[in-house]
């Protein structure tokens, strides 16, 4: 969907032509990177084309939402960031992640997702402590996510724990 919208779109406007030095974000240091070219950033700042977030989901072999529901919970979300890779003149989404929040004490972690090019690289790892920075910024002390039990020892390795005091979650679904 992505390739259409591109194809049919003017460059100037398009997120993924428009020049390095207008990106605002975080650069960071890819761990064996060889590229001199491409360049990671993460950001809060960008407003996430929501076909390009489902291009990258997809890529991970997530099943697809409707995207007004994927929009409002963007919308709705307490802290959204985005990775971008940036080679020359074009950017490409490769990580994602967002927040919702009391706003005071809590945040869950929602919808982490690193393109599998992208994996194994420490990309993950600096997006969830970008998160965690700024959620504490925030003064949020207390982060919780849902992992699937593939995930469940990177999140480990990171600080999370599993059932912390013995506190059950629970989940109410319609029938």
């Amino acid at each position: 969907m992505v390739f259409w919208k591109r194809l049919f779109s003017n460059p100037s406007d398009s997120a993924t032509s428009a020049p390095t030095s207008q990106f605002n974000g975080e650069l960071l240091d890819v761990k064996g990177e060889t590229d001199s070219q491409r360049r990671i950033f993460l950001s809060t700042e960008r407003d996430i084309d929501l076909y390009e977030l489902e291009e990258l989901c997809d890529a991970v072999g997530w099943a697809r939402r409707p995207l007004r529901k994927v929009k409002r919970a963007l919308t709705y979300s307490f802290l959204v960031v985005s990775m971008w890779e940036v080679k020359g003149n074009r950017r490409r989404l490769v990580g994602f992640a967002r927040a919702t929040s009391d706003h005071a004490f809590n945040a869950t972690v929602w919808d982490v997702v690193v393109h599998p090019s992208c994996q194994n690289k420490g990309l993950g790892k600096a997006l969830i402590k970008y998160m965690i920075r700024q959620l504490r910024n925030e003064d949020i002390s207390n982060i919780t996510l849902f992992a699937d039990p593939q995930v469940v020892d990177f999140y480990r390795r990171l600080g999370f724990v599993l059932d912390p005091e013995g506190i059950k979650g629970m989940f109410w679904y319609p029938d």
